[in-house]
């Protein structure tokens, strides 16, 4: 009886992936025929609900009906109008980095998805018995890293692990995990990552990331397209980030983006993989080992898509790649029957994301030699940009003068 409920556990486990992947696949245009087609105009008529829900939010932020909370210190939001990767963890990094060497004291306030919150039953004992909520969760109180990938999440968990010197909380109501920094660290400059639609904390400035291989999708809102809110609300963006950049003029991106917001700087970055890092220990190696090596690959993230073709433009040969949800938390039977597909495809070596990496067991051991890529970020264009929007927030000459009010800004 345990075997056949297994069995069915199992089946309908991968019904539901299988009803994800393929959701996502209409979203992304990537099928087409009737059935596909149904289901797209069944998608499209929720994203109008969804697009009405969306407006009528920020019109009672911008009418203040609801009231966001200033709290005293700079804040900086980083985020996007979509979902999906656009590359956001390594321009936070960046920015809390430069901010960091320049003497502010920092802190990044995540609401950790997919990391390990309060249970229901507690959740329920708490409100009966009117306890106080649970204080937020401190990844790194900019001296050691305090919890794992688990219960930090990915992004919190790589954010901590990477900026010695900066603490990361994790909570979702980041008006209290914004004092609980002020309070008990001390700090001066919040970085509310993924924070665009985050609207009851008040950013002073607002950097808004495009992936300028798939801007805005198919224009339409979730959960027909990829757009979290209006594209006309890049009028709210202090600066915007063209992530994954080839450094090649766009002229049509750029004049849809002047179209909602005249006066905006625009900096264009690339995502570029410097090294690997061996999954067993600390050692890097040059991207140039891939070249001519069958390689294996496996990632569960948003855009699996430009992770496959980092490798291949690398000189990889892919005999195996396998695509795993966005966060999703890999058990040992998923990657031994990954490592036994890439053994006997010939693969020589296999590669991850370190996103995916933070996911696993550090005691897992890979049957052929496993790393995960390291991206940073490259300014291509518009550095001086970034670096005067660092020197603007670190050294300000007039309160007045840290950032201009943009037009269609919330008072």
């Amino acid at each position: 009886m345990k075997k056949f409920l297994k069995r069915v556990l199992r089946r309908l486990d991968r019904a539901a992936e299988d009803f994800v992947h393929m959701t996502a696949d209409v979203i992304y245009d990537r099928r087409s025929g009737f059935r596909v087609s149904c289901y797209a105009a069944f998608l499209k008529a929720l994203s109008w609900i969804f697009e009405g829900i969306v407006r009528c939010r920020y019109a009672l932020y911008k009418g203040r009906i609801l009231r966001d909370s200033p709290l005293g210190c700079l804040v900086v939001v980083v985020g996007n109008l979509t979902v999906g990767g656009t590359g956001k963890t390594p321009v936070v990094e960046k920015f809390a980095r430069a901010l960091s060497e320049r003497g502010r004291k920092v802190a990044i306030l995540s609401r950790g998805y997919k990391s390990k919150s309060e249970s229901a039953p507690k959740r329920f004992v708490r409100w009966i018995t009117h306890g106080e909520p649970p204080p937020p969760r401190v990844v790194s109180d900019g001296k050691r890293v305090l919890l794992d990938s688990e219960t930090a999440g990915d992004e919190p968990y790589m954010l901590a692990r990477n900026l010695p010197g900066v603490v990361v909380i994790v909570d979702k109501n980041r008006v209290k995990a914004g004092h609980y920094a002020i309070t008990h660290f001390g700090v001066d400059t919040l970085v509310l990552d993924d924070g665009f639609q985050y609207l009851p904390l008040r950013g002073q400035l607002q950097l808004l990331l495009v992936d300028k291989t798939n801007p805005f999708g198919n224009m339409s809102m979730l959960p027909r397209g990829i757009l979290r809110e209006p594209i006309e609300n890049l009028k709210r963006a202090s600066f915007i980030f063209l992530t994954k950049s080839d450094g090649l003029p766009d002229p049509e991106l750029e004049r849809i983006i002047h179209e909602h917001n005249p006066s905006v700087e625009i900096i264009e970055c690339a995502h570029v993989s410097k090294y690997l890092v061996d999954f067993s220990g600390s050692e890097k190696a040059k991207m140039d080992i891939l070249r001519g090596k069958k390689v294996a690959c496996f990632s569960g993230i948003a855009a699996p898509e430009s992770f496959e073709k980092l490798l291949s433009d690398f000189g990889a040969e892919l005999v195996f790649k396998r695509r795993f949800l966005d966060h999703h938390r890999f058990d040992e039977s998923e990657l031994d029957s990954f490592f036994d597909s890439a053994v006997s495809s010939g693969a020589e070596l296999a590669v991850a994301t370190e996103k995916d990496a933070v996911r696993i067991s550090d005691k897992y051991v890979p049957r052929i030699p496993f790393y995960y890529t390291k991206l940073e970020i490259d300014i291509l264009s518009g550095a001086d940009d970034f670096n005067s929007a660092v020197d603007r927030i670190c050294f300000p000459k007039r309160k007045a003068d840290v950032f201009p009010k943009k037009a269609g800004a919330r008072e």
